[in-house]
């Protein structure tokens, strides 16, 4: 046997040997995981998002509690000495008092609107939270499903490499081609199989933040990502609805909303605070020299005076007027804030839904054909090896990128409902369409 035929036949088992290797390793947990079940299980389960929503509902407690009446005030005195002599009726030895405030002013009814507003922030930062978790979630979801594509690509480019080493292996055989670009076959092999190893290593990354969303064991088996592609998704979200779903839905907005009302409850309450709650007593009184238990019943009525301090009211006003104008500032500020972001989202959305068609319609179909016309030519002796591995590798970085480009769409995507603060049907199983609007 020839010398390059041993090293053909050896390389030819090598070759095998690492595609087996590839497969086995590389192969994907049975299950399937849906983005469905991410979402439903970040939602259900996620720390974070629990603990906002126990923030929140605290916060609800603290409305009824500022809606409240004061307590009920109970007081009592006995008599321990007398050092004087009198009548035994001449003073009262024990006296029970019971003493109740009434907000006539309607005091209460401001606090718990401030209340209110102050659990409504709350609501909306639990909501930011939710959206912050799922969107993070999604974005682990969509590279896991990268990744896993990129791997799929890799088996791909492998076999695309040993239709060229068979070819490369005949046209040594005749004496048609050196030993140096069948090693250049085994280093595009090498590379194929480190692109692997980073792979894994990625997989490994992007499973592991994806349990710790949905509160899994790190070490428990996660299942391969099934993703569909949105078609065009953002040319079914016309500006115009978007611009008013983001000022009615994005928490930042209504946070700032709240704040508002918050404060108007404040101005109202400090106006408010010039009208003293009368606070109703009855008193029942005992002497030791009467027969009866109770010896005498008296009323009375009390309040405070709050016209003599009026500097101290009036500054409440003022500083419950700037906080006013204040919250509204940081509504206007959180508006322009919020379009300013939904304007760049969506280009963003638009630069990479334009990448994932111009490579998937023009540049990756452009770029097989010119692997397969280099592969004919090679074996007809009109192309040369370079020419072939090179096609091989620029189809292989073409899919590569368009997989990633991909990848970035999905999660522009997922980020535009983050950012608007609402579910818009992009990833449902039944995609609702909304608002096709004419330009």
């Amino acid at each position: 046997m020839k010398p390059s035929t041993f090293f053909l036949c050896t390389y030819s088992l090598l070759l095998t040997a690492r595609a087996e290797s590839l497969k086995k390793s590389g192969d994907a947990p049975a299950s399937a995981l849906s983005l469905n079940a991410v979402t439903e299980s970040v939602l259900v389960n996620n720390p974070s998002i629990k603990e906002a929503r126990a923030k929140w509902e605290a916060m609800k407690q603290r409305v009824p509690q500022a809606r409240a009446w004061d307590d009920l005030k109970i007081s009592g005195s006995s008599r321990l000495g007398r050092f004087v002599e009198i009548a035994p009726n001449g003073f009262a030895d024990q006296m029970l008092t019971v003493e109740q405030m009434i907000p006539l002013s309607g005091k209460n009814q401001s606090r718990a609107r401030i209340a209110a507003a102050e659990a409504l922030g709350a609501f909306e930062e639990a909501r930011r939270k939710e959206l912050d978790v799922v969107a993070k979630a999604r974005a682990s979801f969509f590279r896991l499903a990268k990744d896993y594509a990129l791997l799929e690509l890799i088996r791909a480019n492998e076999s695309s490499l040993h239709q060229t080493f068979d070819i490369s292996r005949a046209k040594l055989e005749v004496g048609g081609q050196s030993q140096a670009e069948v090693l250049t076959a085994e280093n595009e092999v090498t590379k194929n199989e480190e692109a692997r190893h980073d792979l894994l290593r990625s997989i490994s990354e992007d499973e592991t933040q994806l349990k710790v969303l949905m509160n899994r064991d790190a070490f428990a088996p996660l299942g391969k990502p099934v993703v569909s592609m949105p078609d065009a998704a953002h040319e079914h979200l016309a500006v115009d609805y978007l611009r008013a779903l983001i000022f009615s839905n994005r928490p930042e907005v209504r946070m700032a909303e709240a704040s508002i009302t918050g404060a108007k409850a404040k101005l109202e309450l400090a106006r408010r605070e010039w009208i003293p709650d009368p606070s109703i007593g009855v008193a029942a009184q005992r002497y030791n020299g009467g027969s009866q238990a109770v010896s005498e019943v008296s009323a009375g009525i009390s309040f405070s005076v709050p016209w003599l301090n009026g500097k101290k009211y009036r500054a409440e006003e003022t500083e419950a007027a700037n906080g006013i104008e204040a919250a509204q500032h940081a509504l206007d500020s959180a508006r322009t804030e919020a379009l300013g972001l939904l304007r760049d989202q969506l280009q963003k959305i638009e630069i990479f839904h334009h990448h994932v068609e111009l490579f998937g319609e023009k540049l990756i179909p452009t770029a097989r054909q010119t692997v397969e016309a280099n592969r004919t030519n090679y074996e007809s002796g009109k192309a040369t090896f370079l020419e072939l591995v090179l096609s091989q590798r620029n189809l292989f970085d073409l899919e590569s990128m368009s997989r990633e480009h991909r990848a970035s769409y999905q999660m522009a995507l997922a980020e535009l409902e983050a950012l608007i603060g609402s579910d818009l049907h992009i990833f449902s199983p039944q995609k609702e369409a909304i608002n096709r609007k004419k330009k």
